[in-house]
């Protein structure tokens, strides 16, 4: 398409949001009206309704300091449900084998309008099961799953995820995100239920980020005398996870 021709299909008024967003995408911090106004070099009076509709709309949000800022809201359009259908339709046999072969239960999450989100879940095989049910909004620093997402996010996105959780991290906390970047997995006891370990692996998109987790809530079996029996999972939700990576349900 030529110049002229883009030209005669413009939309200033689209193009003035897009401006605003993209800008504040880029900038780390905030920024207020008049620092945006500068630099897109337009007035405050130029841009202040078009702020007040895209904070309405929830792209980006005002703080109580008057300044603005991006929210997740585009990220979670970009994850939206089609996608989500075809994430959990991979993964329902991926997690169907690792609960068969561990005898452990096991679900999948991702992130969703501020928290961890469980979307699909499989029990373990045999006639009693631990397991967390599909809809349930986890904690980021206190649950597996939770972790692997803020351990491999951005600092810039970890701030935003936790701002909008409600949530803050401890320096201990920040230690065990070290960790799991390190390690590429998180075994961690359960902050809600005793006896619980929660096996977490991050299952990562075409753009290298985390787009789900994979976690099993491990239970020690008195039934079974497998020694190694945690790693085993541990194994089985990795691999699990690496080929949910690849795009592929088959094990």
């Amino acid at each position: 398409m030529s110049t002229d021709d883009s030209d005669r299909y413009r939309a200033p008024a689209l193009d003035k949001g897009l401006d605003i967003y993209e800008l504040l995408a880029e900038t780390d911090g905030t920024l207020s009206q008049a620092e945006i106004a500068k630099a897109l070099g337009r007035t405050p009076n130029e841009i202040y309704r078009m702020l007040d509709r895209l904070v309405r709309r929830e792209y980006i949000r005002r703080t109580p300091e008057d300044r603005y800022e991006i929210t997740l809201k585009m990220f979670e359009l970009v994850h939206a449900r089609p996608p989500l259908r075809r994430l959990v339709s991979q993964a329902i046999p991926l997690l169907q084998h690792v609960a068969q072969e561990a005898g452990q239960s096991c679900h999948i999450v991702v992130f969703d309008r501020d928290a961890a989100v469980v979307v699909a879940q499989v029990d373990a095989p045999s006639y009693w099961s631990l397991a967390v049910r599909v809809g349930t909004r986890l904690k980021l620093t206190s649950t597996g799953s939770g972790l692997v997402f803020l351990a491999f996010s951005t600092a810039e996105n970890r701030a935003l995820m936790l701002k909008g959780a409600g949530e803050t991290m401890s320096a201990e906390i920040e230690g065990q995100l070290e960790a799991i970047r390190r390690d590429g997995y998180t075994i961690t006891p359960s902050e809600q239920i005793a006896g619980v370990t929660n096996v977490s692996a991050p299952v990562i998109g075409p753009l290298g980020s985390v787009m789900a987790v994979i976690t099993s809530p491990y239970t020690e079996r008195l039934d079974r005398t497998i020694t190694d029996d945690r790693d085993r999972t541990l194994k089985l939700v990795r691999e699990a996870a690496a080929s949910l990576s690849k795009g592929r349900a088959d094990i």
